[in-house]
Order: C-alpha cells, then structure tokens, then sequence
C-alpha cells in the first residue's frame, strides 16, 4: 500500500506513503450519527434502504453520507413521497436508482418544520428503525427486497408515507400530482434562490 502511494503523480498521496495502515481521506463525521445512502438502488425496491448509523462507523465508497443528520431528516428521506422524487431526477446504473447528492439531494423541496412536525418525523423514523431491530440477521437489502419486506416493516413505513404526506400538505394525491407539487416547490424555491 505504501510502495503505491509512493509512486502516485499526486502530492497528498504520495505523503500518505509515510502511514500507509491509515485512510488517505477520512470523510466520517466525529461524532453523533449521520445518514447512510447507496449511490446504487433496485427500481423494485418501494423505497431506498438507507441506514441511520452512528459515527464511527466506516462508510465504504459504496455509499454517501449525510453527517450531522437526525430522525426528521431520516423520516423524509425514506418517505415513499422522496421516493417520488428520486424516480423522477435520479440518475440509473442501468435502470437501477443512481442517487447523488448535488442532484437528488440538494434539490429536494424540504419543507420548514414546526417543532411538532420535527417530533412527529422523528419518532415516525425511530419506528422505522425500532422494527428494522428485531430482524437482525436480515441485510438491509433483504429487508428491502419487494418479496421478503416483513408486513411490520411495511406499516412502519406506510405510517411513516402519511405523516410525511400530511406535513407536505399532499396526503391523497396521486404520485404524479405529488411530483406536480415537488417540482412546482423546487422551482419557487430556485427562483427565491435558496
């Protein structure tokens, strides 16, 4: 590790040489917990398996991460109503979801939460991870595949779509008339340059 290091064209790496048994780039945050998204996702999976994970666990470049992240936050992100979003913007590997950051992330409409809502969301993602719990043999992609998705998994998340819904003021709506909204939100947001 250290003889290629050595023999790299880049300055910064070539000094890692001198610590070869240490990362070249350490991109974890010091502490509390961040949000852990897989750059690649199944089209059949209803929603993106992301983990909520504390900070020193390594994050492989597998994934992205969202430091500083909390339950509200987390609640959002695995809504079936964010899942509307990235059908319509993310990228494919294949037809597979390719999440980014700066293009499905960065431009997704968040709403400004009262304090209620943020306590709702939080406790709505602490459900969901309160029941991922009790399948500790299971990967999250099982967990996540359409097939083998416990029924208690499921209502978490079904409960969790209709708080997130309610809060984005579009519980009822079509898919379609969500992402209608989604989109209309972003650009009034774009347009206030936020």
């Amino acid at each position: 590790m250290g003889e290629d290091r050595s023999r790299s064209r880049r300055e910064g790496t070539r000094k890692l040489a001198l610590t070869p048994e240490r990362f070249g780039e350490i991109r974890q945050p010091e502490e509390g917990y961040y949000i852990l998204v897989p750059r690649v996702s199944s089209v059949r999976r209803r929603y993106i398996p992301m983990g909520f994970v504390p900070a020193d666990w390594i994050a492989s470049d597998a994934v992205l991460i969202l430091p500083g992240a909390d339950l509200s936050l987390f609640a959002v992100l695995t809504s079936r109503l964010h899942m509307v979003w990235v059908q319509a913007v993310a990228g494919r590997l294949k037809s597979d979801y390719r999440y980014s950051v700066s293009v499905v992330y960065n431009n997704f409409p968040f709403p400004s939460l009262t304090d209620e809502q943020q306590q709702r969301l939080a406790a709505s993602g602490q459900c969901i991870l309160d029941v991922r719990s009790h399948f500790t043999g299971s990967s999250l992609a099982s967990l996540y595949d359409p097939g083998l998705m416990p029924e208690e998994l499921a209502q978490a998340h079904r409960e969790n779509d209709l708080l997130v819904e309610e809060i984005y003021g579009v519980d009822g709506w079509t898919e379609e008339e969500q992402l209608i909204e989604l989109l209309r939100r972003f650009r009034e947001r774009s347009a206030a340059g936020k």
